[in-house]
Protein backbone atom coordinates (compact mmCIF):
# COMPACT_ATOMS: atom_id res chain seq x y z
CA UNK A 1 0.00 0.00 0.00
CA UNK A 2 1.02 3.74 -0.54
CA UNK A 3 0.60 6.27 1.35
CA UNK A 4 1.94 9.52 0.58
CA UNK A 5 1.89 12.71 2.96
CA UNK A 6 2.86 16.24 1.40
CA UNK A 7 3.42 19.47 3.58
CA UNK A 8 3.02 22.43 2.71
CA UNK A 9 3.09 24.27 5.71
CA UNK A 10 6.16 24.73 8.18
CA UNK A 11 4.19 22.95 10.91
CA UNK A 12 6.11 20.25 12.51
CA UNK A 13 3.81 17.85 14.53
CA UNK A 14 4.97 15.80 18.12
CA UNK A 15 3.77 12.59 16.05
CA UNK A 16 4.50 11.13 12.88
CA UNK A 17 1.92 12.03 10.34
CA UNK A 18 2.60 9.40 7.72
CA UNK A 19 2.71 6.57 10.51
CA UNK A 20 -0.74 7.86 11.94
CA UNK A 21 -1.98 8.06 8.41
CA UNK A 22 -1.10 4.46 7.62
CA UNK A 23 -2.09 3.33 11.04
CA UNK A 24 -5.91 4.94 10.15
CA UNK A 25 -6.00 4.07 6.25
CA UNK A 26 -5.28 0.51 7.03
CA UNK A 27 -7.63 0.08 10.15
CA UNK A 28 -10.87 1.63 7.72
CA UNK A 29 -9.82 -0.38 4.59
CA UNK A 30 -9.70 -3.56 7.15
CA UNK A 31 -13.07 -2.17 8.81
CA UNK A 32 -14.75 -2.01 4.83
CA UNK A 33 -12.74 -5.25 3.72
CA UNK A 34 -10.85 -3.62 1.03
CA UNK A 35 -9.71 -7.02 -0.94
CA UNK A 36 -7.21 -4.30 -2.96
CA UNK A 37 -3.84 -2.42 -2.30
CA UNK A 38 -4.51 1.04 -2.29
CA UNK A 39 -2.72 4.47 -2.96
CA UNK A 40 -4.06 7.60 -0.95
CA UNK A 41 -2.32 10.77 -1.03
CA UNK A 42 -2.61 13.74 1.78
CA UNK A 43 -1.51 17.34 1.38
CA UNK A 44 -1.16 18.86 4.76
CA UNK A 45 -2.36 23.02 3.87
CA UNK A 46 -2.76 25.78 5.14
CA UNK A 47 -6.24 27.45 5.64
CA UNK A 48 -5.60 29.99 2.48
CA UNK A 49 -5.18 26.70 0.08
CA UNK A 50 -7.55 24.90 1.75
CA UNK A 51 -9.76 27.59 0.89
CA UNK A 52 -8.84 27.85 -2.40
CA UNK A 53 -9.80 24.52 -3.13
CA UNK A 54 -12.98 24.72 -1.35
CA UNK A 55 -14.23 27.66 -3.67
CA UNK A 56 -12.65 25.96 -6.81
CA UNK A 57 -14.50 22.68 -6.58
CA UNK A 58 -17.25 22.58 -4.05
CA UNK A 59 -18.49 26.91 -4.58
CA UNK A 60 -17.93 27.65 -1.14
CA UNK A 61 -15.92 30.90 -0.75
CA UNK A 62 -14.39 29.70 3.53
CA UNK A 63 -11.87 27.12 4.89
CA UNK A 64 -12.80 23.56 6.03
CA UNK A 65 -10.93 21.19 8.03
CA UNK A 66 -10.68 18.61 5.42
CA UNK A 67 -11.61 18.10 1.89
CA UNK A 68 -11.97 14.47 0.11
CA UNK A 69 -11.65 13.95 -3.63
CA UNK A 70 -12.43 10.29 -4.34
CA UNK A 71 -10.95 8.79 -7.62
CA UNK A 72 -13.70 5.78 -7.30
CA UNK A 73 -17.79 6.10 -8.56
CA UNK A 74 -18.94 3.87 -6.02
CA UNK A 75 -22.49 2.15 -6.31
CA UNK A 76 -22.81 1.43 -2.58
CA UNK A 77 -20.68 3.10 0.11
CA UNK A 78 -17.82 0.27 0.83
CA UNK A 79 -18.87 -1.83 -1.49
CA UNK A 80 -15.37 -2.60 -3.87
CA UNK A 81 -17.00 -4.03 -6.47
CA UNK A 82 -15.16 -2.79 -9.64
CA UNK A 83 -16.61 -2.39 -13.21
CA UNK A 84 -14.24 -3.91 -15.47
CA UNK A 85 -14.43 -1.54 -17.80
CA UNK A 86 -13.56 1.17 -15.44
CA UNK A 87 -10.34 -0.28 -14.04
CA UNK A 88 -7.88 1.84 -16.05
CA UNK A 89 -9.58 4.75 -14.49
CA UNK A 90 -9.32 3.33 -10.71
CA UNK A 91 -5.84 1.14 -10.76
CA UNK A 92 -2.29 2.80 -11.19
CA UNK A 93 -0.57 0.77 -14.19
CA UNK A 94 2.86 0.28 -12.55
CA UNK A 95 1.65 -0.95 -8.97
CA UNK A 96 -1.57 -2.52 -9.62
CA UNK A 97 -3.03 -0.41 -7.09
CA UNK A 98 -6.66 1.04 -6.37
CA UNK A 99 -6.02 4.69 -6.05
CA UNK A 100 -8.69 5.80 -3.80
CA UNK A 101 -7.94 9.52 -4.01
CA UNK A 102 -6.73 12.41 -2.22
CA UNK A 103 -6.98 13.72 1.44
CA UNK A 104 -6.69 17.50 2.13
CA UNK A 105 -6.05 18.99 5.82
CA UNK A 106 -5.86 22.66 6.98
CA UNK A 107 -3.23 22.18 9.67
CA UNK A 108 -4.72 25.70 11.19
CA UNK A 109 -8.44 24.17 11.43
CA UNK A 110 -6.72 20.95 12.72
CA UNK A 111 -5.16 22.75 15.37
CA UNK A 112 -8.08 24.82 16.33
CA UNK A 113 -10.19 22.24 16.26
CA UNK A 114 -8.20 19.91 18.85
CA UNK A 115 -7.66 22.64 21.02
CA UNK A 116 -12.06 23.35 21.07
CA UNK A 117 -12.61 19.64 21.11
CA UNK A 118 -9.53 19.09 23.87
CA UNK A 119 -8.16 16.32 22.74
CA UNK A 120 -4.66 16.21 21.12
CA UNK A 121 -3.63 17.10 17.90
CA UNK A 122 -2.77 13.72 16.90
CA UNK A 123 -6.69 12.70 17.85
CA UNK A 124 -7.80 14.97 15.58
CA UNK A 125 -5.54 13.94 12.52
CA UNK A 126 -6.90 10.62 13.31
CA UNK A 127 -10.35 11.75 12.99
CA UNK A 128 -9.85 13.73 9.59
CA UNK A 129 -8.40 11.38 8.11
CA UNK A 130 -10.65 8.42 9.16
CA UNK A 131 -13.08 10.88 8.43
CA UNK A 132 -12.02 11.47 4.50
CA UNK A 133 -11.02 7.70 3.74
CA UNK A 134 -14.99 7.22 4.66
CA UNK A 135 -15.56 9.61 1.74
CA UNK A 136 -13.31 7.76 -0.80
CA UNK A 137 -14.97 4.70 0.12
CA UNK A 138 -17.82 6.46 -0.64
CA UNK A 139 -19.68 7.53 2.42
CA UNK A 140 -21.14 10.71 2.60
CA UNK A 141 -22.98 12.37 5.77
CA UNK A 142 -25.65 14.50 3.73
CA UNK A 143 -28.69 12.94 5.20
CA UNK A 144 -28.65 11.82 9.08
CA UNK A 145 -28.74 8.05 8.80
CA UNK A 146 -25.87 8.53 6.55
CA UNK A 147 -23.92 10.95 9.23
CA UNK A 148 -24.86 8.20 12.13
CA UNK A 149 -23.28 5.60 9.73
CA UNK A 150 -20.07 7.78 9.36
CA UNK A 151 -20.10 8.89 13.03
CA UNK A 152 -20.42 4.77 14.41
CA UNK A 153 -17.63 4.01 11.71
CA UNK A 154 -15.41 6.66 13.14
CA UNK A 155 -15.73 6.11 16.39
CA UNK A 156 -15.03 2.67 15.81
CA UNK A 157 -11.86 2.70 13.69
CA UNK A 158 -10.34 4.90 15.93
CA UNK A 159 -11.34 3.35 19.06
CA UNK A 160 -10.04 0.00 18.03
CA UNK A 161 -6.62 1.89 17.70
CA UNK A 162 -6.95 3.46 21.35
CA UNK A 163 -6.67 6.74 19.48
CA UNK A 164 -9.18 8.11 22.05
CA UNK A 165 -10.60 11.95 23.06
CA UNK A 166 -9.20 11.62 26.10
Amino acid sequence: MTFLVENETEESFSFSPEDTMKLVCEAVLEEESCPYEVQVNLVLTDNEGIRELNREYRGIDRETDVLSFPNVDFDREGVFDMDENQEADYFDPDTGELVLGDIMISVEKMREQAADYGHSLRREFAFLVAHSMLHLCGYDHMEEAQRNVMERKQDKILTGLGITRD
